[in-house]
C-alpha cells in the first residue's frame, strides 16, 4: 500500500481508495485510527441527534401547556395561541442550526461506511466515491455545513414543525370560531386596536410562507442514511424460515 505521507500521494489510485480491503486481509495502523475515528464520530452523531430531540421535546411541551391554558377558560384571550405559534417558530429555527451540525458529523459516519466498511465486508462491488478519503481530509482540516438553511428549515418542518404549527392553526381557529359562537369569528379574531382582518391575513401569510418552504422543489444536500425507493429483504419471517427449510 502507498504510503499516505508521499508527496505524490493520489487518494483516487486504487490501492489508496480500497483500504477497506486491506484492513480485512491485515491489521494496518491507519486501520487502527479509523476504527477509533469512527467510533468519536458516531458518538458526536449521538450527541447532536440528542440536541435535536431534546429541541423537539421542549417545542412540544411548551405548546402542550400553552393549548390547555388557552381553552381552560372563554375569558383568556386568543393571541396566546399567536404566541405559542412565534414561540414555535424560534424553536424550529434553534432546531435547523442544530440540524446543520448534525448533518457535518452524520455525512462523516456516512462517507465511512459507504467506502470503508461497505468495501471492506464485500470488495466486489466498490466504493462509491473514488476520491473519499481526500473529502474526508478535507472536511477535518476546514470543516464545512453541508446543508442551506432553506432546506435545514424544510426538513424539520416536514418531519415535525408544519404538524406541530398545523395543530396550533386549528387550535387558534377553532378558539376564534366555535369557541366564541355568539360573536363574529372576524371581530373575535382582532387583537388589542388591530383588527380582525390584518390579523388573519398575516396568519395566513405566515402559513402560506410555510408551506411553500416545506414543500419547494430542491435538491437534497444532506446526506441521508436510506435510499427512497428502494426495499430490501432483511429478516425473514417464521413462516418463510420455515418454508425455506422445506
Amino acid at each position: 500500500m502507498t504510503d499516505s505521507t508521499d508527496d505524490e500521494f493520489d487518494p483516487t489510485a486504487a490501492e489508496q481508495r480500497e483500504i477497506g480491503r486491506e484492513m480485512v486481509e491485515e491489521s494496518t495502523g491507519l486501520g487502527s485510527v479509523m476504527a477509533h475515528g469512527y467510533r468519536g464520530e458516531l458518538g458526536r452523531v449521538d450527541t447532536w441527534r440528542q440536541r435535536l430531540d431534546q429541541t423537539t421535546t421542549w417545542a412540544v411541551t411548551v405548546m402542550a401547556a400553552i393549548l390547555t391554558w388557552a381553552f381552560s377558560s372563554p375569558d383568556n384571550p386568543h393571541y396566546i395561541l399567536l404566541i405559542a405559534i412565534i414561540i414555535l417558530t424560534v424553536f424550529l429555527g434553534i432546531e435547523a442550526r442544530r440540524y446543520r451540525d448534525y448533518d457535518v458529523f452524520r455525512s462523516r459516519v456516512r462517507l465511512i461506511q459507504e467506502n470503508l466498511f461497505a468495501n471492506a465486508l464485500d470488495p466486489s462491488q466498490g466504493i462509491e466515491r473514488a476520491d473519499w478519503r481526500a473529502e474526508l481530509s478535507r472536511d477535518y482540516r476546514e470543516p464545512t455545513v453541508k446543508v442551506t438553511m432553506q432546506e435545514a428549515l424544510a426538513h424539520r418542518l416536514r418531519r415535525v414543525y408544519l404538524a406541530l404549527l398545523g395543530i396550533l392553526l386549528v387550535a387558534w381557529l377553532f378558539r376564534v370560531t366555535a369557541f366564541a359562537p355568539r360573536e363574529d369569528w372576524i371581530e373575535t379574531a382582532a387583537i388589542a386596536n388591530i383588527p380582525g382582518i390584518p390579523v388573519i391575513g398575516a396568519v395566513s401569510l405566515f402559513y402560506v410562507v410555510l408551506v411553500v418552504i416545506a414543500l419547494w422543489p430542491r435538491e437534497r444536500q444532506a446526506k441521508g442514511e436510506f435510499r427512497k425507493g428502494t426495499n430490501r429483504d432483511w429478516k425473514r419471517t417464521d413462516r418463510e424460515d420455515e418454508s425455506t427449510d422445506r
